[in-house]
């Protein structure tokens, strides 16, 4: 049997995804106001309510309300949720989690993982990079026939190295039907496997039930953190347990995955390996990981003297990953959408030797 390794990705008008940038906006805002907040908030949204809920620890009060709309505005569906309602469920970080976090510690115990390979200039799995490189020139259509919701897939086979099929499932308009714009993404599709060097015999497939008219919040649920694959390697790469987004960076949740992912581009950026998985584990109230451990399935180039004494030159504190890697200055609503990974004006995207 052939290995074929199928990846998806989401549009930010995606409903779990709204969730998503709405957390982020939260934490974004938080920390611009007051550089010592701690954030850990959800979102819901069904229909046109939604909820914010979590522990924020903060000098700054968030206009939720605002910050709601201006998510909202960009993406640019303002007018399928008319009359919003926000509603916000919000304590503060509890005193036993703050009182490891005060002196440097992990807030929670987890495992992180990071993940890179040489197979794309991003670093990232051929099939991931292509369904997100695609939904990115989705995004620029304009046509007033489609609207923001939509998804891709794209199944690759590693042993020919061809794309053998490519999914779009794409909301549009009652006024409008699959083949009045099929024409536009089977050539968006087509777009996107030549970028890559790819073929484009592969099957096509456009809104395979033949109808998406109904999307967004009106057809499902969103909650914050349920697209951890479309976030990170396409599933191809190992996940952590917890979601990065909505989360300060003294969440190791994130900060630890964003680090992780800075060791393993360094080693495959350098030659060192083709492809690399990092997983780093925390205690509660610990500053250094319990654990730190790499895999780079048998592609070494070196020996692992090197790759222990360059992981070592790292400090892998939540206060030394912080400062690292400026995560207090990052803005949050450009990873809220189209993975936290591959995009090269990240910090943790630079990883050299």
């Amino acid at each position: 049997m052939s290995k074929i390794v199928t990846c998806e990705q989401v549009s930010r008008g995606h409903v779990d995804k709204i969730c998503d940038q709405i957390s982020d906006a939260v934490v974004t805002d938080c920390i611009r106001h007051d550089r010592e907040s701690r954030v850990a908030v959800e979102c819901l949204i069904k229909n046109s309510t939604i909820v914010i809920a979590g522990e924020i620890t903060s000098r700054h009060e968030p206009d939720y309300a605002g910050l709601v709309q201006g998510v909202l505005d960009r993406i640019g569906i303002t007018g399928q949720y008319d009359k919003v309602n926000v509603r916000t469920l919000i304590t503060r970080q509890s005193p036993d989690i703050a009182r490891g976090v005060d002196t440097g510690g992990a807030g929670d115990q987890g495992v992180m993982y990071g993940y890179a390979t040489n197979e794309t200039p991003e670093l990232l799995p051929i099939p991931f990079a292509v369904a997100t490189r695609f939904l990115e020139l989705l995004w620029d259509v304009n046509t007033s026939m489609l609207r923001p919701d939509a998804k891709a897939q794209v199944s690759y086979d590693y042993d020919t190295g061809r794309i053998t099929t490519f999914l779009c499932s794409v909301q549009h308009t009652p006024c409008s039907g699959v083949d009045d714009f099929r024409a536009v993404i089977e050539s968006l599709m087509i777009l996107t496997a030549v970028e890559y060097g790819l073929n484009c015999d592969f099957e096509k497939l456009v809104n395979p039930t033949g109808k998406f008219t109904v999307g967004g919040s009106s057809a499902d649920t969103g909650v914050t953190g349920r697209k951890l694959a479309c976030d990170t390697y396409g599933g191809v790469g190992r996940i952590g347990g917890g979601a990065l987004s909505g989360k300060d960076p003294s969440k190791v949740d994130r900060s630890a995955a964003y680090m992780a992912r800075r060791i393993a581009t360094g080693l495959v950026r350098n030659n060192c390996c083709d492809r690399c998985e990092v997983q780093i584990a925390y205690a509660i109230g610990k500053a250094e990981p319990v654990s730190v451990s790499v895999d780079t399935f048998g592609t070494a180039r070196c020996g692992l003297e090197l790759i222990d004494k360059y992981v070592g030159t790292y400090d892998l504190t939540p206060g030394g990953i912080i400062r690292f890697l400026h995560l207090l200055d990052v803005d949050y609503n450009e990873v809220s959408f189209g993975g936290h990974f591959g995009k090269p004006w990240l910090p943790w995207e630079t990883g050299t030797i």
